[in-house]
């Protein structure tokens, strides 16, 4: 019996600094005994709620199961231990895997050197017991393998999620400096934002926030176009009780509201990619987007507005960004009476551009960005 099915304990990562919120979700999704962790959450599930967790969070990035846990000190032992494992379970010769690891303070140093032992030990155990070996995919295998290996003691799991969850599948067309997924529901989530409140984004890019405030409107499970999860390899997968929770939360997505979400962008290429992206989603053709310049709006009074400005990492035109920030608080503070602002900035230092006092700041990773999630509050 693997360790996840003895106790039932399952490790979800999650963004630092979203530990909180992902506890919260994780518990409204059914989750017992959440603990924070450093980059995650330990938390007990059964197996219909750890698939519905898997379908339905936003802020959870994967959802481990822990094989087993040992001390471990050099890299031939860790090979040992990994072969002594029945991968035979989880995978066919013919099907694919791949190892992804993490080190800190132990005697083994280099996570790579880490995930390629543990990748010869599994080899070779299909070698030996069958004469043929499953290929490695680093991109989209059918089963994920985790080594986390702190202080000298390693944790070997099984990626129940099967790659990043912030992979949606309804993100296809992209322009620059894309938002991740789930730092832009982290964003609403902060933001409290609950759907019944209208909501804008000016500057949509390819749409991420939009399509995540869709999502989270109209209850639609964030893992409803992926294809596979992890979960479907484990030996006590239980295909009824999966189907019992995809359709559960499949009868919840509700029909759009006119006018609830929308947004706009200065680049027609963003409104094409947002079009495109949204539109893969429930309903997602009715999001109102429109190609147009921010400072040409009439006004955003009233409600919620989320964004992700240029930082320079996408801005176009040469305009300079000093002008450019300095004219969005202008904006805000002219035409958004009676709005809240919730404004990611991926350069701290800009924030002083935008000429207004800030209800409060917040960081907020967004890939290699040490962004700052700023709120205002326009009377």
């Amino acid at each position: 019996m693997f360790q996840y099915q003895d106790n039932g304990r399952y490790f979800a990562q999650t963004a630092n600094g979203l530990e909180e919120l992902a506890a919260e979700e994780l518990r409204t999704l059914g989750a017992t005994d959440v603990q924070t962790a450093y980059r995650g959450l330990h938390f007990s599930a059964q197996p219909g709620v750890m698939y519905r967790i898997n379908y339905r969070t936003q802020l959870v990035s994967r959802v481990l199961a822990p094989l087993t846990r040992f001390g471990c000190h050099d890299t031939d032992y860790l090979y040992q231990r990994t072969r002594n494992i029945d991968w035979s379970q989880f995978l066919h010769p013919d099907q694919t895997f791949a190892v992804f690891a993490n080190v800190s303070g132990s005697n083994i140093r280099h996570s790579q050197y880490a995930a390629l032992r543990i990748k010869d030990a599994v080899v070779d155990r299909f070698r030996a017991e069958t004469g043929r070996r499953p290929s490695i995919d680093t991109r989209e295998p059918h089963l994920w393998i985790n080594l986390h290996l702190a202080n000298n003691v390693a944790t070997l799991s099984v990626d129940t999620s099967g790659g990043s969850l912030h992979r949606r599948g309804y993100r296809r067309e992209s322009v620059d400096a894309p938002m991740q997924e789930t730092v832009a529901a982290a964003i609403l989530a902060i933001a409290a934002w609950d759907g019944e409140q209208p909501l804008y984004d000016p500057m949509c890019g390819s749409g991420t926030l939009l399509g995540e405030a869709w999502l989270k409107a109209y209850r639609i499970p964030a893992g409803l176009l992926r294809r596979h999860f992890g979960f479907m390899m484990l030996p006590d997968f239980d295909t009824m009780a999966w189907k019992l929770e995809k359709r559960n939360a499949d009868t919840e997505i509700r029909q759009p509201l006119p006018d609830l979400i929308a947004g706009s962008d200065i680049d027609r290429r963003a409104i094409a990619a947002t079009r495109a992206n949204v539109g893969l989603l429930p309903h997602g053709d009715r999001l109102t987007v429109r190609q147009t310049d921010f400072r040409d709006l009439p006004g955003l009074s009233d409600r919620v507005i989320v964004c992700n400005p240029p930082y320079g990492l996408r801005l176009k035109g040469g305009e300079d960004l000093g002008e450019f920030y300095s004219a969005l608080g202008d904006f805000m503070k002219q035409r958004c009476t009676g709005a809240v602002a919730y404004i990611y900035f991926g350069k701290r230092e800009l924030i002083k551009k935008v000429g207004l006092h800030p209800a409060w700041k917040k960081p907020l990773a967004n890939g290699g960005l040490d962004g700052r999630l700023v709120r205002y509050d326009l009377y």
